[in-house]
């Protein structure tokens, strides 16, 4: 079949449209044309008045050769490439230790399931609790202010990702198609299939839930065990090989393969890695707070007169821009049609993530409104003190906010102005359990302020209304990604601790539920040649 990218059609275009389109692009007579389907689906809207659906398809031709040939100087004309997985082990029958895989978020989620596929039968461990009872923990904070530290948006099965727009997307490189696995486990599990064809698919929160409990089972079935509710409070070493991980329940797992798929929000394990003299880094993350616009203005600004159009959805948008004092600020974890969430899980601390649900249509647009930081900021060599700012941003928000977990909040024109707020106006901002207006400058670092200003009518002039004075900022955001890396070399094993594999999110490797994912299957197979290479050494 041949790969056929960059096809556009006008945004209204009748369904026959596309064949007919296929056949001219390829110089084709449309009775040439066997089969073709979407591979992804998109939209230009940088003419609002003409907003365009670009395609990448697959097609079936008569004598492909030929039309390879004549187009060999297209470079969107191309063989459709091979995107199947295949493992690249199969667990030995000899008895050995079970691989054990920490976390059951998106990267740990996947390390289990390629492992259990292969025949190793992983272990499976996670702090929380099972997707569901989570849920409910999750809802007492932001109804009660009830908040449990070992089952939140962190912590738990689905990991963080479950409490947010269940973006579907990333700009990582993959040249073996590994997040298509991915996407097509989604599928099997319960998503809609519409993600393996829309360039920026979502799932939401709700279908989250019951994907990843058909993830589960889909584990279990092939011999996986999961063990919630257990908690890592040590590892065991033997001549800078790891032996086994010790549990809070007094229990030790004796293990020599281990995964720590174990998130960025894992501050206590990140501390007895460190003690216990595994490799770690500081490393760059960014902080700031989330913006809040009513979706309607986002729209307008993204859509002009095709806004609500049933094909295009709720917009989203990205921005960046490049400060005077030469930090950068950016928009980050865009949420359309969503909602502020508290996604603390320390006591004590108020932190801000946002989350959509499937259908995008609660009022509001939010985004994190973040500046990078380096290691250099931090005011410290120490390899764990971006946590420690993290800690201290968390607790001014929580005091700021008048505690019970309340978020601090100013409006941008009040903010711009360099006054504290006093009222909320005519957005109304969706952080549960509450919002109370402040002055949100003593929150952060002056640098990162500064910059905020300054990029705030900025973002402005792009997208109208961005810096309106109306539009509300909830702080605080400190967990946009890890702020350590646990190295690892080109086996995946930790730099200097001999069966420790660091994956994911929170050892530094990927940032958002797919490069987690993807990252998780990277792991898992080199878990499975290390140990298919012992068992037959």
């Amino acid at each position: 079949m041949l790969r056929l990218s960059e096809l556009k059609l006008p945004l209204d275009h009748p369904p026959e449209a596309l064949p007919a389109a296929i056949a001219a692009r390829l110089g084709v007579p449309p009775h040439d044309l066997i089969s073709w389907s979407i591979w992804k689906r998109a939209h230009d809207a940088r003419r609002k008045s003409a907003i365009l659906k670009v395609y990448i398809l697959d097609v079936e031709v008569r004598d492909e050769a030929a039309v390879l040939a004549r187009l060999a100087d297209d470079v969107h004309v191309a063989p459709t490439p091979d995107v199947a997985y295949r493992p690249v082990a199969v667990a030995p029958r000899t008895e050995r230790l079970r691989p054990v895989v920490i976390g059951a978020g998106p990267c740990g989620l996947f390390a289990g399931l390629i492992l259990a596929e292969m025949g190793f039968k992983p272990i499976i461990l996670d702090r929380g609790k099972v997707v569901r009872q989570r849920t409910k923990d999750t809802w007492g904070l932001w109804r009660s202010s009830k908040l449990d530290p070992e089952s939140n948006v962190q912590f738990g099965e689905g990991g963080a990702g479950t409490f947010s727009d269940g973006k579907l997307y990333s700009q990582i490189k993959d040249p073996r198609f590994l997040a298509r696995k991915v996407l097509t486990e989604f599928v099997a599990a319960g998503a809609p299939e519409e993600i393996l064809t829309e360039a920026h698919p979502h799932i939401g929160t709700f279908r989250l839930v019951t994907m990843v409990e058909a993830m589960r089972e889909k584990i279990e079935r092939l011999g996986g065990e999961y063990r919630f509710e257990h908690r890592v409070t040590d590892i065991d070493l033997d001549k800078g090989a790891l032996r086994g991980v010790r549990l809070h329940t007094g229990e030790t797992l004796e293990a020599d393969h281990v995964v720590f798929a174990i998130g960025h929000s894992s501050r206590d394990t990140f501390q007895t890695l460190y003690d216990r003299g595994v490799h770690i880094e500081a490393k760059p993350f960014s902080i700031g707070f989330r913006i809040e616009h009513p979706q309607s203005w986002i729209d307008r600004a993204m859509f002009g007169p095709c806004a609500g159009h049933p094909d295009l959805g709720a917009a989203a948008y990205t921005l960046s821009h490049h400060c005077s004092n030469g930090r950068t600020v950016y928009s980050f974890c865009m949420c359309p049609g969503g909602t502020v969430v508290a996604a603390t899980s320390e006591p004590g601390r108020v932190v801000t993530n946002g989350m959509s649900q499937y259908s995008r249509n609660e009022r509001n647009a939010n985004s994190g409104f973040v500046v990078g930081i380096s290691p250099e900021d931090y005011g410290s060599d120490h390899p764990l003190a971006g946590i420690e700012l993290q800690r201290d941003l968390e607790t001014r928000a929580y005091a700021a906010g008048g505690g019970d977990y309340f978020a601090p909040g100013q409006l941008v024109g009040d903010f711009l102005a360099g006054r504290p707020s006093t009222a909320l106006g005519e957005v109304v901002p969706s952080y549960k359990p509450g919002v109370r207006p402040t002055d949100l400058a003593p929150l952060m670092p002056d640098y990162v302020i500064a910059a905020m200003r300054e990029a705030l009518p900025v973002f402005g002039r792009k997208i109208a209304r961005y810096d309106d004075a109306q539009a509300v900022l909830t702080g605080v955001e400190t967990r946009s990604s890890s702020p350590i890396r646990m190295t690892r070399g080109a086996d995946f094993q930790s730099l200097n601790v001999r069966g420790l594999f660091p994956a994911g999110e929170g050892a530094g490797y990927a940032g958002g539920i797919l490069s987690a994912a993807v990252d998780g299957i990277k792991v898992a197979e080199a878990v499975a040649r290390s140990m298919v290479a012992e068992g037959t050494a």
